[in-house]
């Protein structure tokens, strides 16, 4: 079920922007920033699977891994 937050104490000029920002976009503040934090969490969660996959090469490799393995690694479990 869906939750509600609130935030208080909002400075004006910070208000004015996302409600600026908003309107551009042609959709409410309350759509927008409901957007932004699910951007928020998603980038939140890539240093968390960055060393999930830094911990996998390492088992595979049984040790550490070098730069080089690790960023391979990276690319490979991102599609690139």
């Amino acid at each position: 079920m869906p939750r509600v937050i609130q935030i208080r104490d909002v400075p004006e000029d910070v208000h004015e922007a996302l409600t600026k920002a908003a309107a551009a976009q042609g959709i409410s503040l309350t759509r927008y920033l409901l957007r932004e934090l699910e951007n928020l969490t998603q980038r939140a969660q890539v240093p968390h699977i960055n060393a999930a996959v830094v911990r996998q090469t390492q088992a595979k490799v049984q040790g550490h891994a070098g730069r080089d393995k690790i960023l391979s690694a990276l690319r490979e479990d991102r599609g690139g």
